[in-house]
């Protein structure tokens, strides 16, 4: 993922930063606890294309970012 996308990029939930998970093709919002796909390279930002994360994963990413 582009730096420069990532630094622009912020969940349209919550407006807070995400995490790329580069392993799963995801963009993760910890605040919103959504994961957005990332489809041919282009980020999916929209809330009802994004899974929900669980509580398992959620714990991971915070304690991985130090969010």
């Amino acid at each position: 993922m582009d730096k420069k996308l990532m630094d622009i990029l912020a969940c349209p939930v919550t407006k807070g930063s995400l995490i790329y998970d580069e392993q799963k093709q995801e963009l993760i919002s910890t605040s919103a606890r959504l994961a957005y796909p990332i489809r041919d390279d282009i980020p999916v930002m929209l809330e009802e294309e994004a899974r929900h994360i669980n509580d398992e994963e959620y714990k991971r990413y915070k304690k991985r970012n130090n969010v």
